[in-house]
């Protein structure tokens, strides 16, 4: 998607990239050069551990309050991202404004969506889950001509906002039309509230969060939004009164282990290579892994309207991040000063 969304949880997304977006000759090479075999097999392992984060969220929601597990499993996944910044000796930034900014994001591409998402698999499948929260490219699409002059919206991209569009309301119609409970519909519509999030905090961090080696956002937008959640749990839950089984407790791992941490260093592992446009290609993998192990784990349901449904979710994203059709509808020209190069090494 726009971003690469992640993990549910991650959010690593395509949403993520835009912060990291130079000029478009920059990425240039890196959109057309051959991939190796070993960054086929890290794409994968990208794509597999953002989509499984929502099987594992199911698994763990009865356990812990919404909060409470979110801030667990960014607890996990902060732990792991500290230690490759030390070992790794990454510089940290100086300009406490850029701080600020890092809590923003926290707030905003980290604590909201992954709260939203965590509530709404209380009522919602985790593969329906996986669907609604692709559109994250073309909330990002809508609000991006609003703040970002070289991000107008254009002829694929309306065409894909509709595609998508109908995608959702095919997926939503059951909520729609009463044939499912007031709590599915509600969910659902927190996916998309979550979607939105990933796509706001895309369009922030492509504004302000510049020049910092990827790994840096990473791991202070995790730890800030782990103090946030954690503080939210400590107000509104009891997560000291928590009784979680194995089950739960893997899936706490598992959550900030792969879809916290090792999703990350994946991410961050192609950028370079890659280029954030190439990446954008893992949001197609997302819904695939969590339909299908909603399905193998959980015996969770996929009919028609689901398949149809995400076929135009993806079609949609397909479309908006396409090379034809890039005529400019709406939006201002852009600025003509070049955006700073950053090292995404």
């Amino acid at each position: 998607m726009q971003r690469i969304q992640g993990d549910p949880g991650s959010g690593g997304r395509a949403d993520d990239s835009l912060a990291y977006r130079s000029r478009p000759r920059d990425y240039h090479a890196a959109m057309t050069r051959r991939a190796t075999p070993v960054e086929w097999l890290i794409f994968l392992t990208l794509g597999f551990c953002w989509g499984s984060s929502y099987l594992f969220i199911k698994l763990a929601v009865p356990d812990f309050g919404t909060f409470t597990l979110v801030a667990l499993r960014l607890a996990v996944g902060a732990t792991l991202l500290w230690t490759v910044v030390l070992l790794s000796r990454v510089e940290l930034p100086r300009n406490p404004r850029m701080y600020g900014h890092l809590a923003v994001m926290a707030t905003i591409n980290i604590a909201l969506p992954f709260s939203l998402i965590t509530f709404a698999e209380r009522s919602v499948d985790s593969s329906l889950a996986s669907i609604l929260t692709a559109p994250v490219p073309l909330f990002a699409a809508i609000l991006a001509p609003f703040f970002l002059p070289d991000e107008p919206i254009r002829l694929n991209g309306l065409a894909g906002l509709l595609l998508g569009f109908v995608g959702v309301i095919i997926l939503v119609s059951p909520g729609l039309t009463g044939t499912a409970g007031g709590n599915e519909l509600v969910g659902m519509l927190a996916l998309l509230g979550g979607a939105c999030s990933y796509a706001c905090g895309a369009i922030y961090a492509r504004r302000n969060v510049r020049g910092l080696r990827p790994m840096v956002p990473a791991v202070f937008q995790v730890t800030f939004a782990c103090l946030i959640t954690g503080t939210l749990a400590l107000v509104f839950e009891h997560p000291l009164q928590s009784t979680p089984d194995g089950q739960a407790i893997f899936s706490i791992l598992w959550l900030g282990l792969l879809g916290s941490g090792i999703a990350y260093l994946c991410f961050f592992r192609l950028l370079g290579p890659w280029g954030a446009t190439r990446l954008t290609m893992v949001a197609y993998l997302l819904p695939a892994v969590g339909i299908v192990l909603g399905f193998i784990v959980l015996q969770e349901t996929i009919d028609g309207r689901i398949i149809i449904g995400t076929l135009a979710i993806l079609a949609g994203i397909g479309i908006v991040n396409s090379k034809y059709g890039r005529r400019r509808v709406f939006g201002r020209q852009p600025a003509p000063e070049p955006l700073p190069t950053v090292d995404a090494a």
